[in-house]
């Protein structure tokens, strides 16, 4: 059997799947994608709750049941903002499972999709208590993927309701979580990335680049890192991604 319950801490509204019982297991925090919520990854707690973990389900903010009703484009503007006040909120998710004797601080793994995934590397930059982390569709370069963004809203007409001065200053503030800025940070953790060649919304490239870069720092834990490509797939995360995800976390976090 695997129980869903519908908890809450502070302001942040989260899944919690997991077996029966309120013994310590290690504990996945999977975060949604853009526009997404938590109910939209219950197929990943499942699975992961059948292999003996706490999955932790949060509502990023402005989404779910932290919406206001904003559309696709507003949302847009605040896309920077999400992402670190998720990555901020995780660390009082942690210390809600620490508090409450559900799991060890050393078996805590984050995941997440697209935006979850951008979350997820931007996390293990801020935090060394991560064990293990899975980017599905996610990339490290916030910097880089923020400049592409903005080219991208003026190439469209589209002007940000922020000057020159408060854009400079969000990409000061995203140098502090930009992975690829300070890779010795992944200190040899397990790290998975997914990411489909043709995706449109989030570029493979500069993420399979980052992965490249990486890979002879882990030549002492080769296991440790993995990149996953599939040819065709563009900005959805197929079952073969799912399974290995799910496999990933089995592997390192169980031992």
């Amino acid at each position: 059997m695997i129980e869903v319950h519908n908890e809450k801490v502070g302001s942040i509204p989260y899944l919690h799947i997991t077996k029966p019982g309120d013994e310590k297991r290690p504990a996945v925090i999977f975060i949604h994608g853009f526009m997404s919520a938590k109910e939209h990854n219950l197929h990943y707690a499942y699975l992961l709750a059948e292999k003996g973990f706490r999955v932790i389900l949060p509502d990023a903010p402005y989404h779910g049941e932290r919406s206001d009703g904003s559309d696709e484009m507003v949302m847009s503007t605040r896309f920077w903002q999400i992402v670190i006040r998720m990555i901020e909120e995780l660390k009082v998710l942690k210390e809600k499972l620490l508090f409450d004797g559900l799991t060890d601080e050393n078996k805590i793994g984050v995941a997440g999709t697209s935006m979850g995934g951008i979350s997820t590397l931007g996390a293990l930059k801020k935090y060394d208590w991560i064990h293990t982390g899975v980017s599905l569709m996610g990339s490290p370069a916030y910097v880089g993927f923020a400049k592409a963004q903005i080219q991208h809203f003026e190439k469209n007409g589209f002007k940000l309701p922020m000057s020159e001065e408060e854009i400079d200053e969000q990409l000061q503030v995203l140098e502090e979580y930009d992975l690829s800025l300070h890779p010795d940070r992944l200190q040899n953790r397990p790290l998975l990335f997914w990411h489909g060649k043709a995706d449109t919304v989030v570029p493979f490239e500069p993420t399979y680049a980052f992965f490249k870069s990486i890979y002879p720092s882990y030549s002492k834990n080769p296991d440790h890192l993995r990149f996953i490509a599939e040819e065709t797939e563009g900005h959805k995360v197929t079952r073969k991604g799912l399974l290995e995800t799910v496999k990933w976390f089995d592997r390192h976090m169980q031992a």
